[in-house]
């Protein structure tokens, strides 16, 4: 196997630090930024930069059409299907682990690499996906659904490493993006109106409907479904005599069902669409921690595989708002067991 790498440049600082420590590993480099969607050309200059000052040469590959299909579309499928996706395990999966490794492939590179925060281990012919070692960056759960081809061509070079420790060597290596700050958004809904880019992008406006609470009491007009989210308190629009939450989403009647706080608790969750990287099938249940969002800590559960596709998890104390969509990915200490997307609930 050659020497020559692929390093995905987003133009931030985590992935230009990464290019830095390929080299220092002895990998020739070609510096990739995927042009995803149209207002990419300062990131695409702040790589370029990177690259030319590293010495290795840069090229864009513009993505657009695919990121159109493969992560827009889905992401409003899944808002119009009543759920609240996450749409960079779609990028990651379809785009970046899915059309750059194959480029890489065709272009006959041994190894992609990013700058995710995340580590890949070789166990008995088995890769396997584990947390970074600075578990405030960490970025697995993000990054489930790896296959072993996937997982066998990528390297993370940042897992071992910590923020702190990667802006002290963008700055000894006086990178333009130093001190560039992370992005927090989606990068095509740069304002966080989710329910507006749908809107916009689609050109049609969703249908009011009544708030109601669980003995179907009219408590007020919202303003298409897709403007709301499991657990959501804030921007109802509702003057109410106590905190209400949103615990349901009824396509049916078009309504937004209202509860306390307490009614966004369950136990159980199903998931589908599920990608398993430490085994190939769950054929007992097993104990795992779980998380049901990014930014959870992980929670002790039981998981049984009820089909090829399907997963159902028990978890030992009630999570808050367990929402449709959203990823759900298990553990063992520090190694990804694998996940999936959650389904729909019945409350």
């Amino acid at each position: 196997m050659n020497n020559k790498a692929i390093i995905a440049m987003s133009g931030g600082v985590d992935s230009s630090v990464a290019s830095f420590l390929m080299q220092e590993q002895g990998y020739e480099l070609l510096g990739v930024t995927l042009a995803l969607i149209d207002s990419d050309s300062q990131d695409i200059e702040d790589a370029k930069k990177v690259a030319d000052r590293l010495g290795f040469s840069h090229t864009v590959l513009d993505f657009k059409d695919e990121f159109r299909k493969e992560v827009i579309t889905r992401f409003i499928n899944a808002y119009e299907n009543l759920e609240t996706p996450n749409p960079c395990v779609f990028c990651n999966r379809f785009i970046k682990f899915g059309k750059l490794v194959d480029y890489g492939i065709d272009m006959g590179y041994s190894h992609i690499a990013t700058g995710h925060y995340a580590q890949i281990e070789e166990h008995n012919g088995r890769y396997l996906l584990k947390k970074g070692k600075d578990h405030s960056k960490d970025q697995s759960y993000v990054l489930y659904s790896l296959s072993q081809k996937q997982l066998s061509y990528t390297k993370f070079p940042m897992g071992s490493m910590s923020k702190a420790e990667a802006r002290e060597i963008a700055e000894e290596n006086n990178f333009i993006n130093a001190r560039k700050k992370d992005s927090q958004d989606i990068c095509f809904v740069r304002d966080g109106d989710y329910a507006g880019f749908i809107e916009r992008y689609l050109g049609k406006t969703y249908p009011r409907g009544p708030f109601v609470d669980f003995d179907g009491n009219v408590l007020g007009t919202h303003k298409g479904l897709i403007h709301y989210t499991v657990g959501q308190r804030k921007g109802l629009g509702l003057a109410l005599p106590k905190p209400m939450y949103v615990c349901k989403l009824s396509g049916e009647d078009n309504s937004v069902i209202l509860g306390d706080n307490i009614d966004l608790f369950s136990t159980t969750l199903d998931a589908h669409d599920i990608n398993l990287i430490a085994t190939d099938k769950l054929n007992t249940q097993i104990r795992a921690e779980v998380k049901v969002r990014y930014s959870q800590k992980a929670q002790p559960a039981t998981v049984w595989q009820t089909d090829s596709d399907r997963l159902h998890i028990e978890f030992n104390e009630p999570q808050r708002a367990i929402t449709a969509g959203q990823a759900v990915v298990m553990y063992d200490g520090d190694t990804v067991i694998g996940g999936g997307t959650i389904c729909k609930r019945d409350l």
